[in-house]
C-alpha cells in the first residue's frame, strides 16, 4: 500500500477522541491497517495508531520486539497485531516506570508510569472480538497507542519531567540505552490470519 506522512504533536487531530469504527470487516478499515503497517515499517517502530495518520478512527497496529520484554508472565514478542475498537482496563494496581517515546514527537523519550497488566478487548479485521490479558511492555505498547485514540500524548504521564530529551542526547550521556530498529517485516511473517485477510483486500505485504 503506502507510507503516509505521521501527524506530529499540535495537529488538532492527535488531540480529540477518535470514533468508533462502524464495521472493522470493512475494505477500507483493511487498507487503512495496510498502511499503518507500511508506515511504521518504514522507520522501524513497534507500533502506531490511525490518528497519527491524521484519521480520527479507533484502530491500533503494533508489535512486541524482543529486546523490548520483560519477562514478566504474559509479556512476550508477538507479530503484528491489529486492534479495532479496543477497550482495555488495568488488572490490579501494578504500575512501573519505563522510557516511552512516540513517532508524534519524533527523536525524543521520556519515563512514564504504566500499568503494569491490562485487560484488553478488541476487534480484528475479520470481526472477531476478543480479551486477553497481557503484561509489561506488552502492555505498555497497547496503552501508548490506545492512548492516542482519547486524544492523550505520552508526556501526560511524565513521572520524571527531567527524563523528557532527545534520543541522541539521553544515549550519549547513559541516562537511556539505545532503543533498537525493529524489523517489522521480520514480526509479519507467521501473522497468517492477518496476512490472508488483507489479500483478501487485495494487498499484498511482501512477506
Amino acid at each position: 500500500m503506502a507510507v503516509r506522512p505521521i501527524v506530529r504533536a499540535g495537529e488538532s487531530v492527535l488531540a480529540k477522541v477518535a470514533a468508533a469504527v462502524p464495521d472493522p470487516t470493512a475494505e477500507d478499515v483493511a487498507r487503512l491497517v495496510a498502511d499503518m503497517i507500511d508506515t511504521f515499517e518504514s522507520v522501524g517502530a513497534a507500533g502506531l495508531a490511525a490518528p497519527q495518520l491524521g484519521v480520527s478512527l479507533r484502530v491500533v497496529t503494533y508489535l512486541v520486539p524482543r529486546h523490548r520484554v520483560t519477562g514478566r508472565p504474559g509479556d512476550d514478542p508477538i507479530g503484528v497485531t491489529v486492534l479495532v475498537n479496543p477497550e482495555i482496563e488495568p488488572v490490579g494496581d501494578g504500575r512501573y516506570v519505563d522510557w516511552d517515546g512516540c513517532l508524534s514527537l519524533p527523536g525524543m523519550r521520556g519515563r512514564t508510569s504504566r500499568w503494569e497488566r491490562i485487560r484488553i478487548v478488541a476487534s480484528d479485521l475479520d470481526g472477531n472480538r476478543t480479551e486477553r490479558v497481557v503484561s509489561g511492555a506488552h502492555a505498555r505498547i497497547v496503552q501508548h497507542e490506545c492512548d492516542h485514540l482519547d486524544g492523550v500524548l505520552y508526556i501526560a504521564h511524565l513521572t520524571e519531567p527531567g527524563s523528557l530529551g532527545y534520543i541522541d542526547e539521553l544515549v550519549r550521556s547513559g541516562r537511556m540505552p539505545p532503543w533498537p530498529s525493529v524489523n517489522v517485516k521480520e514480526y509479519l511473517r507467521g501473522q497468517s490470519a492477518l496476512l490472508a485477510r488483507l489479500r483478501r483486500a487485495g494487498i499484498d505485504m511482501g512477506v
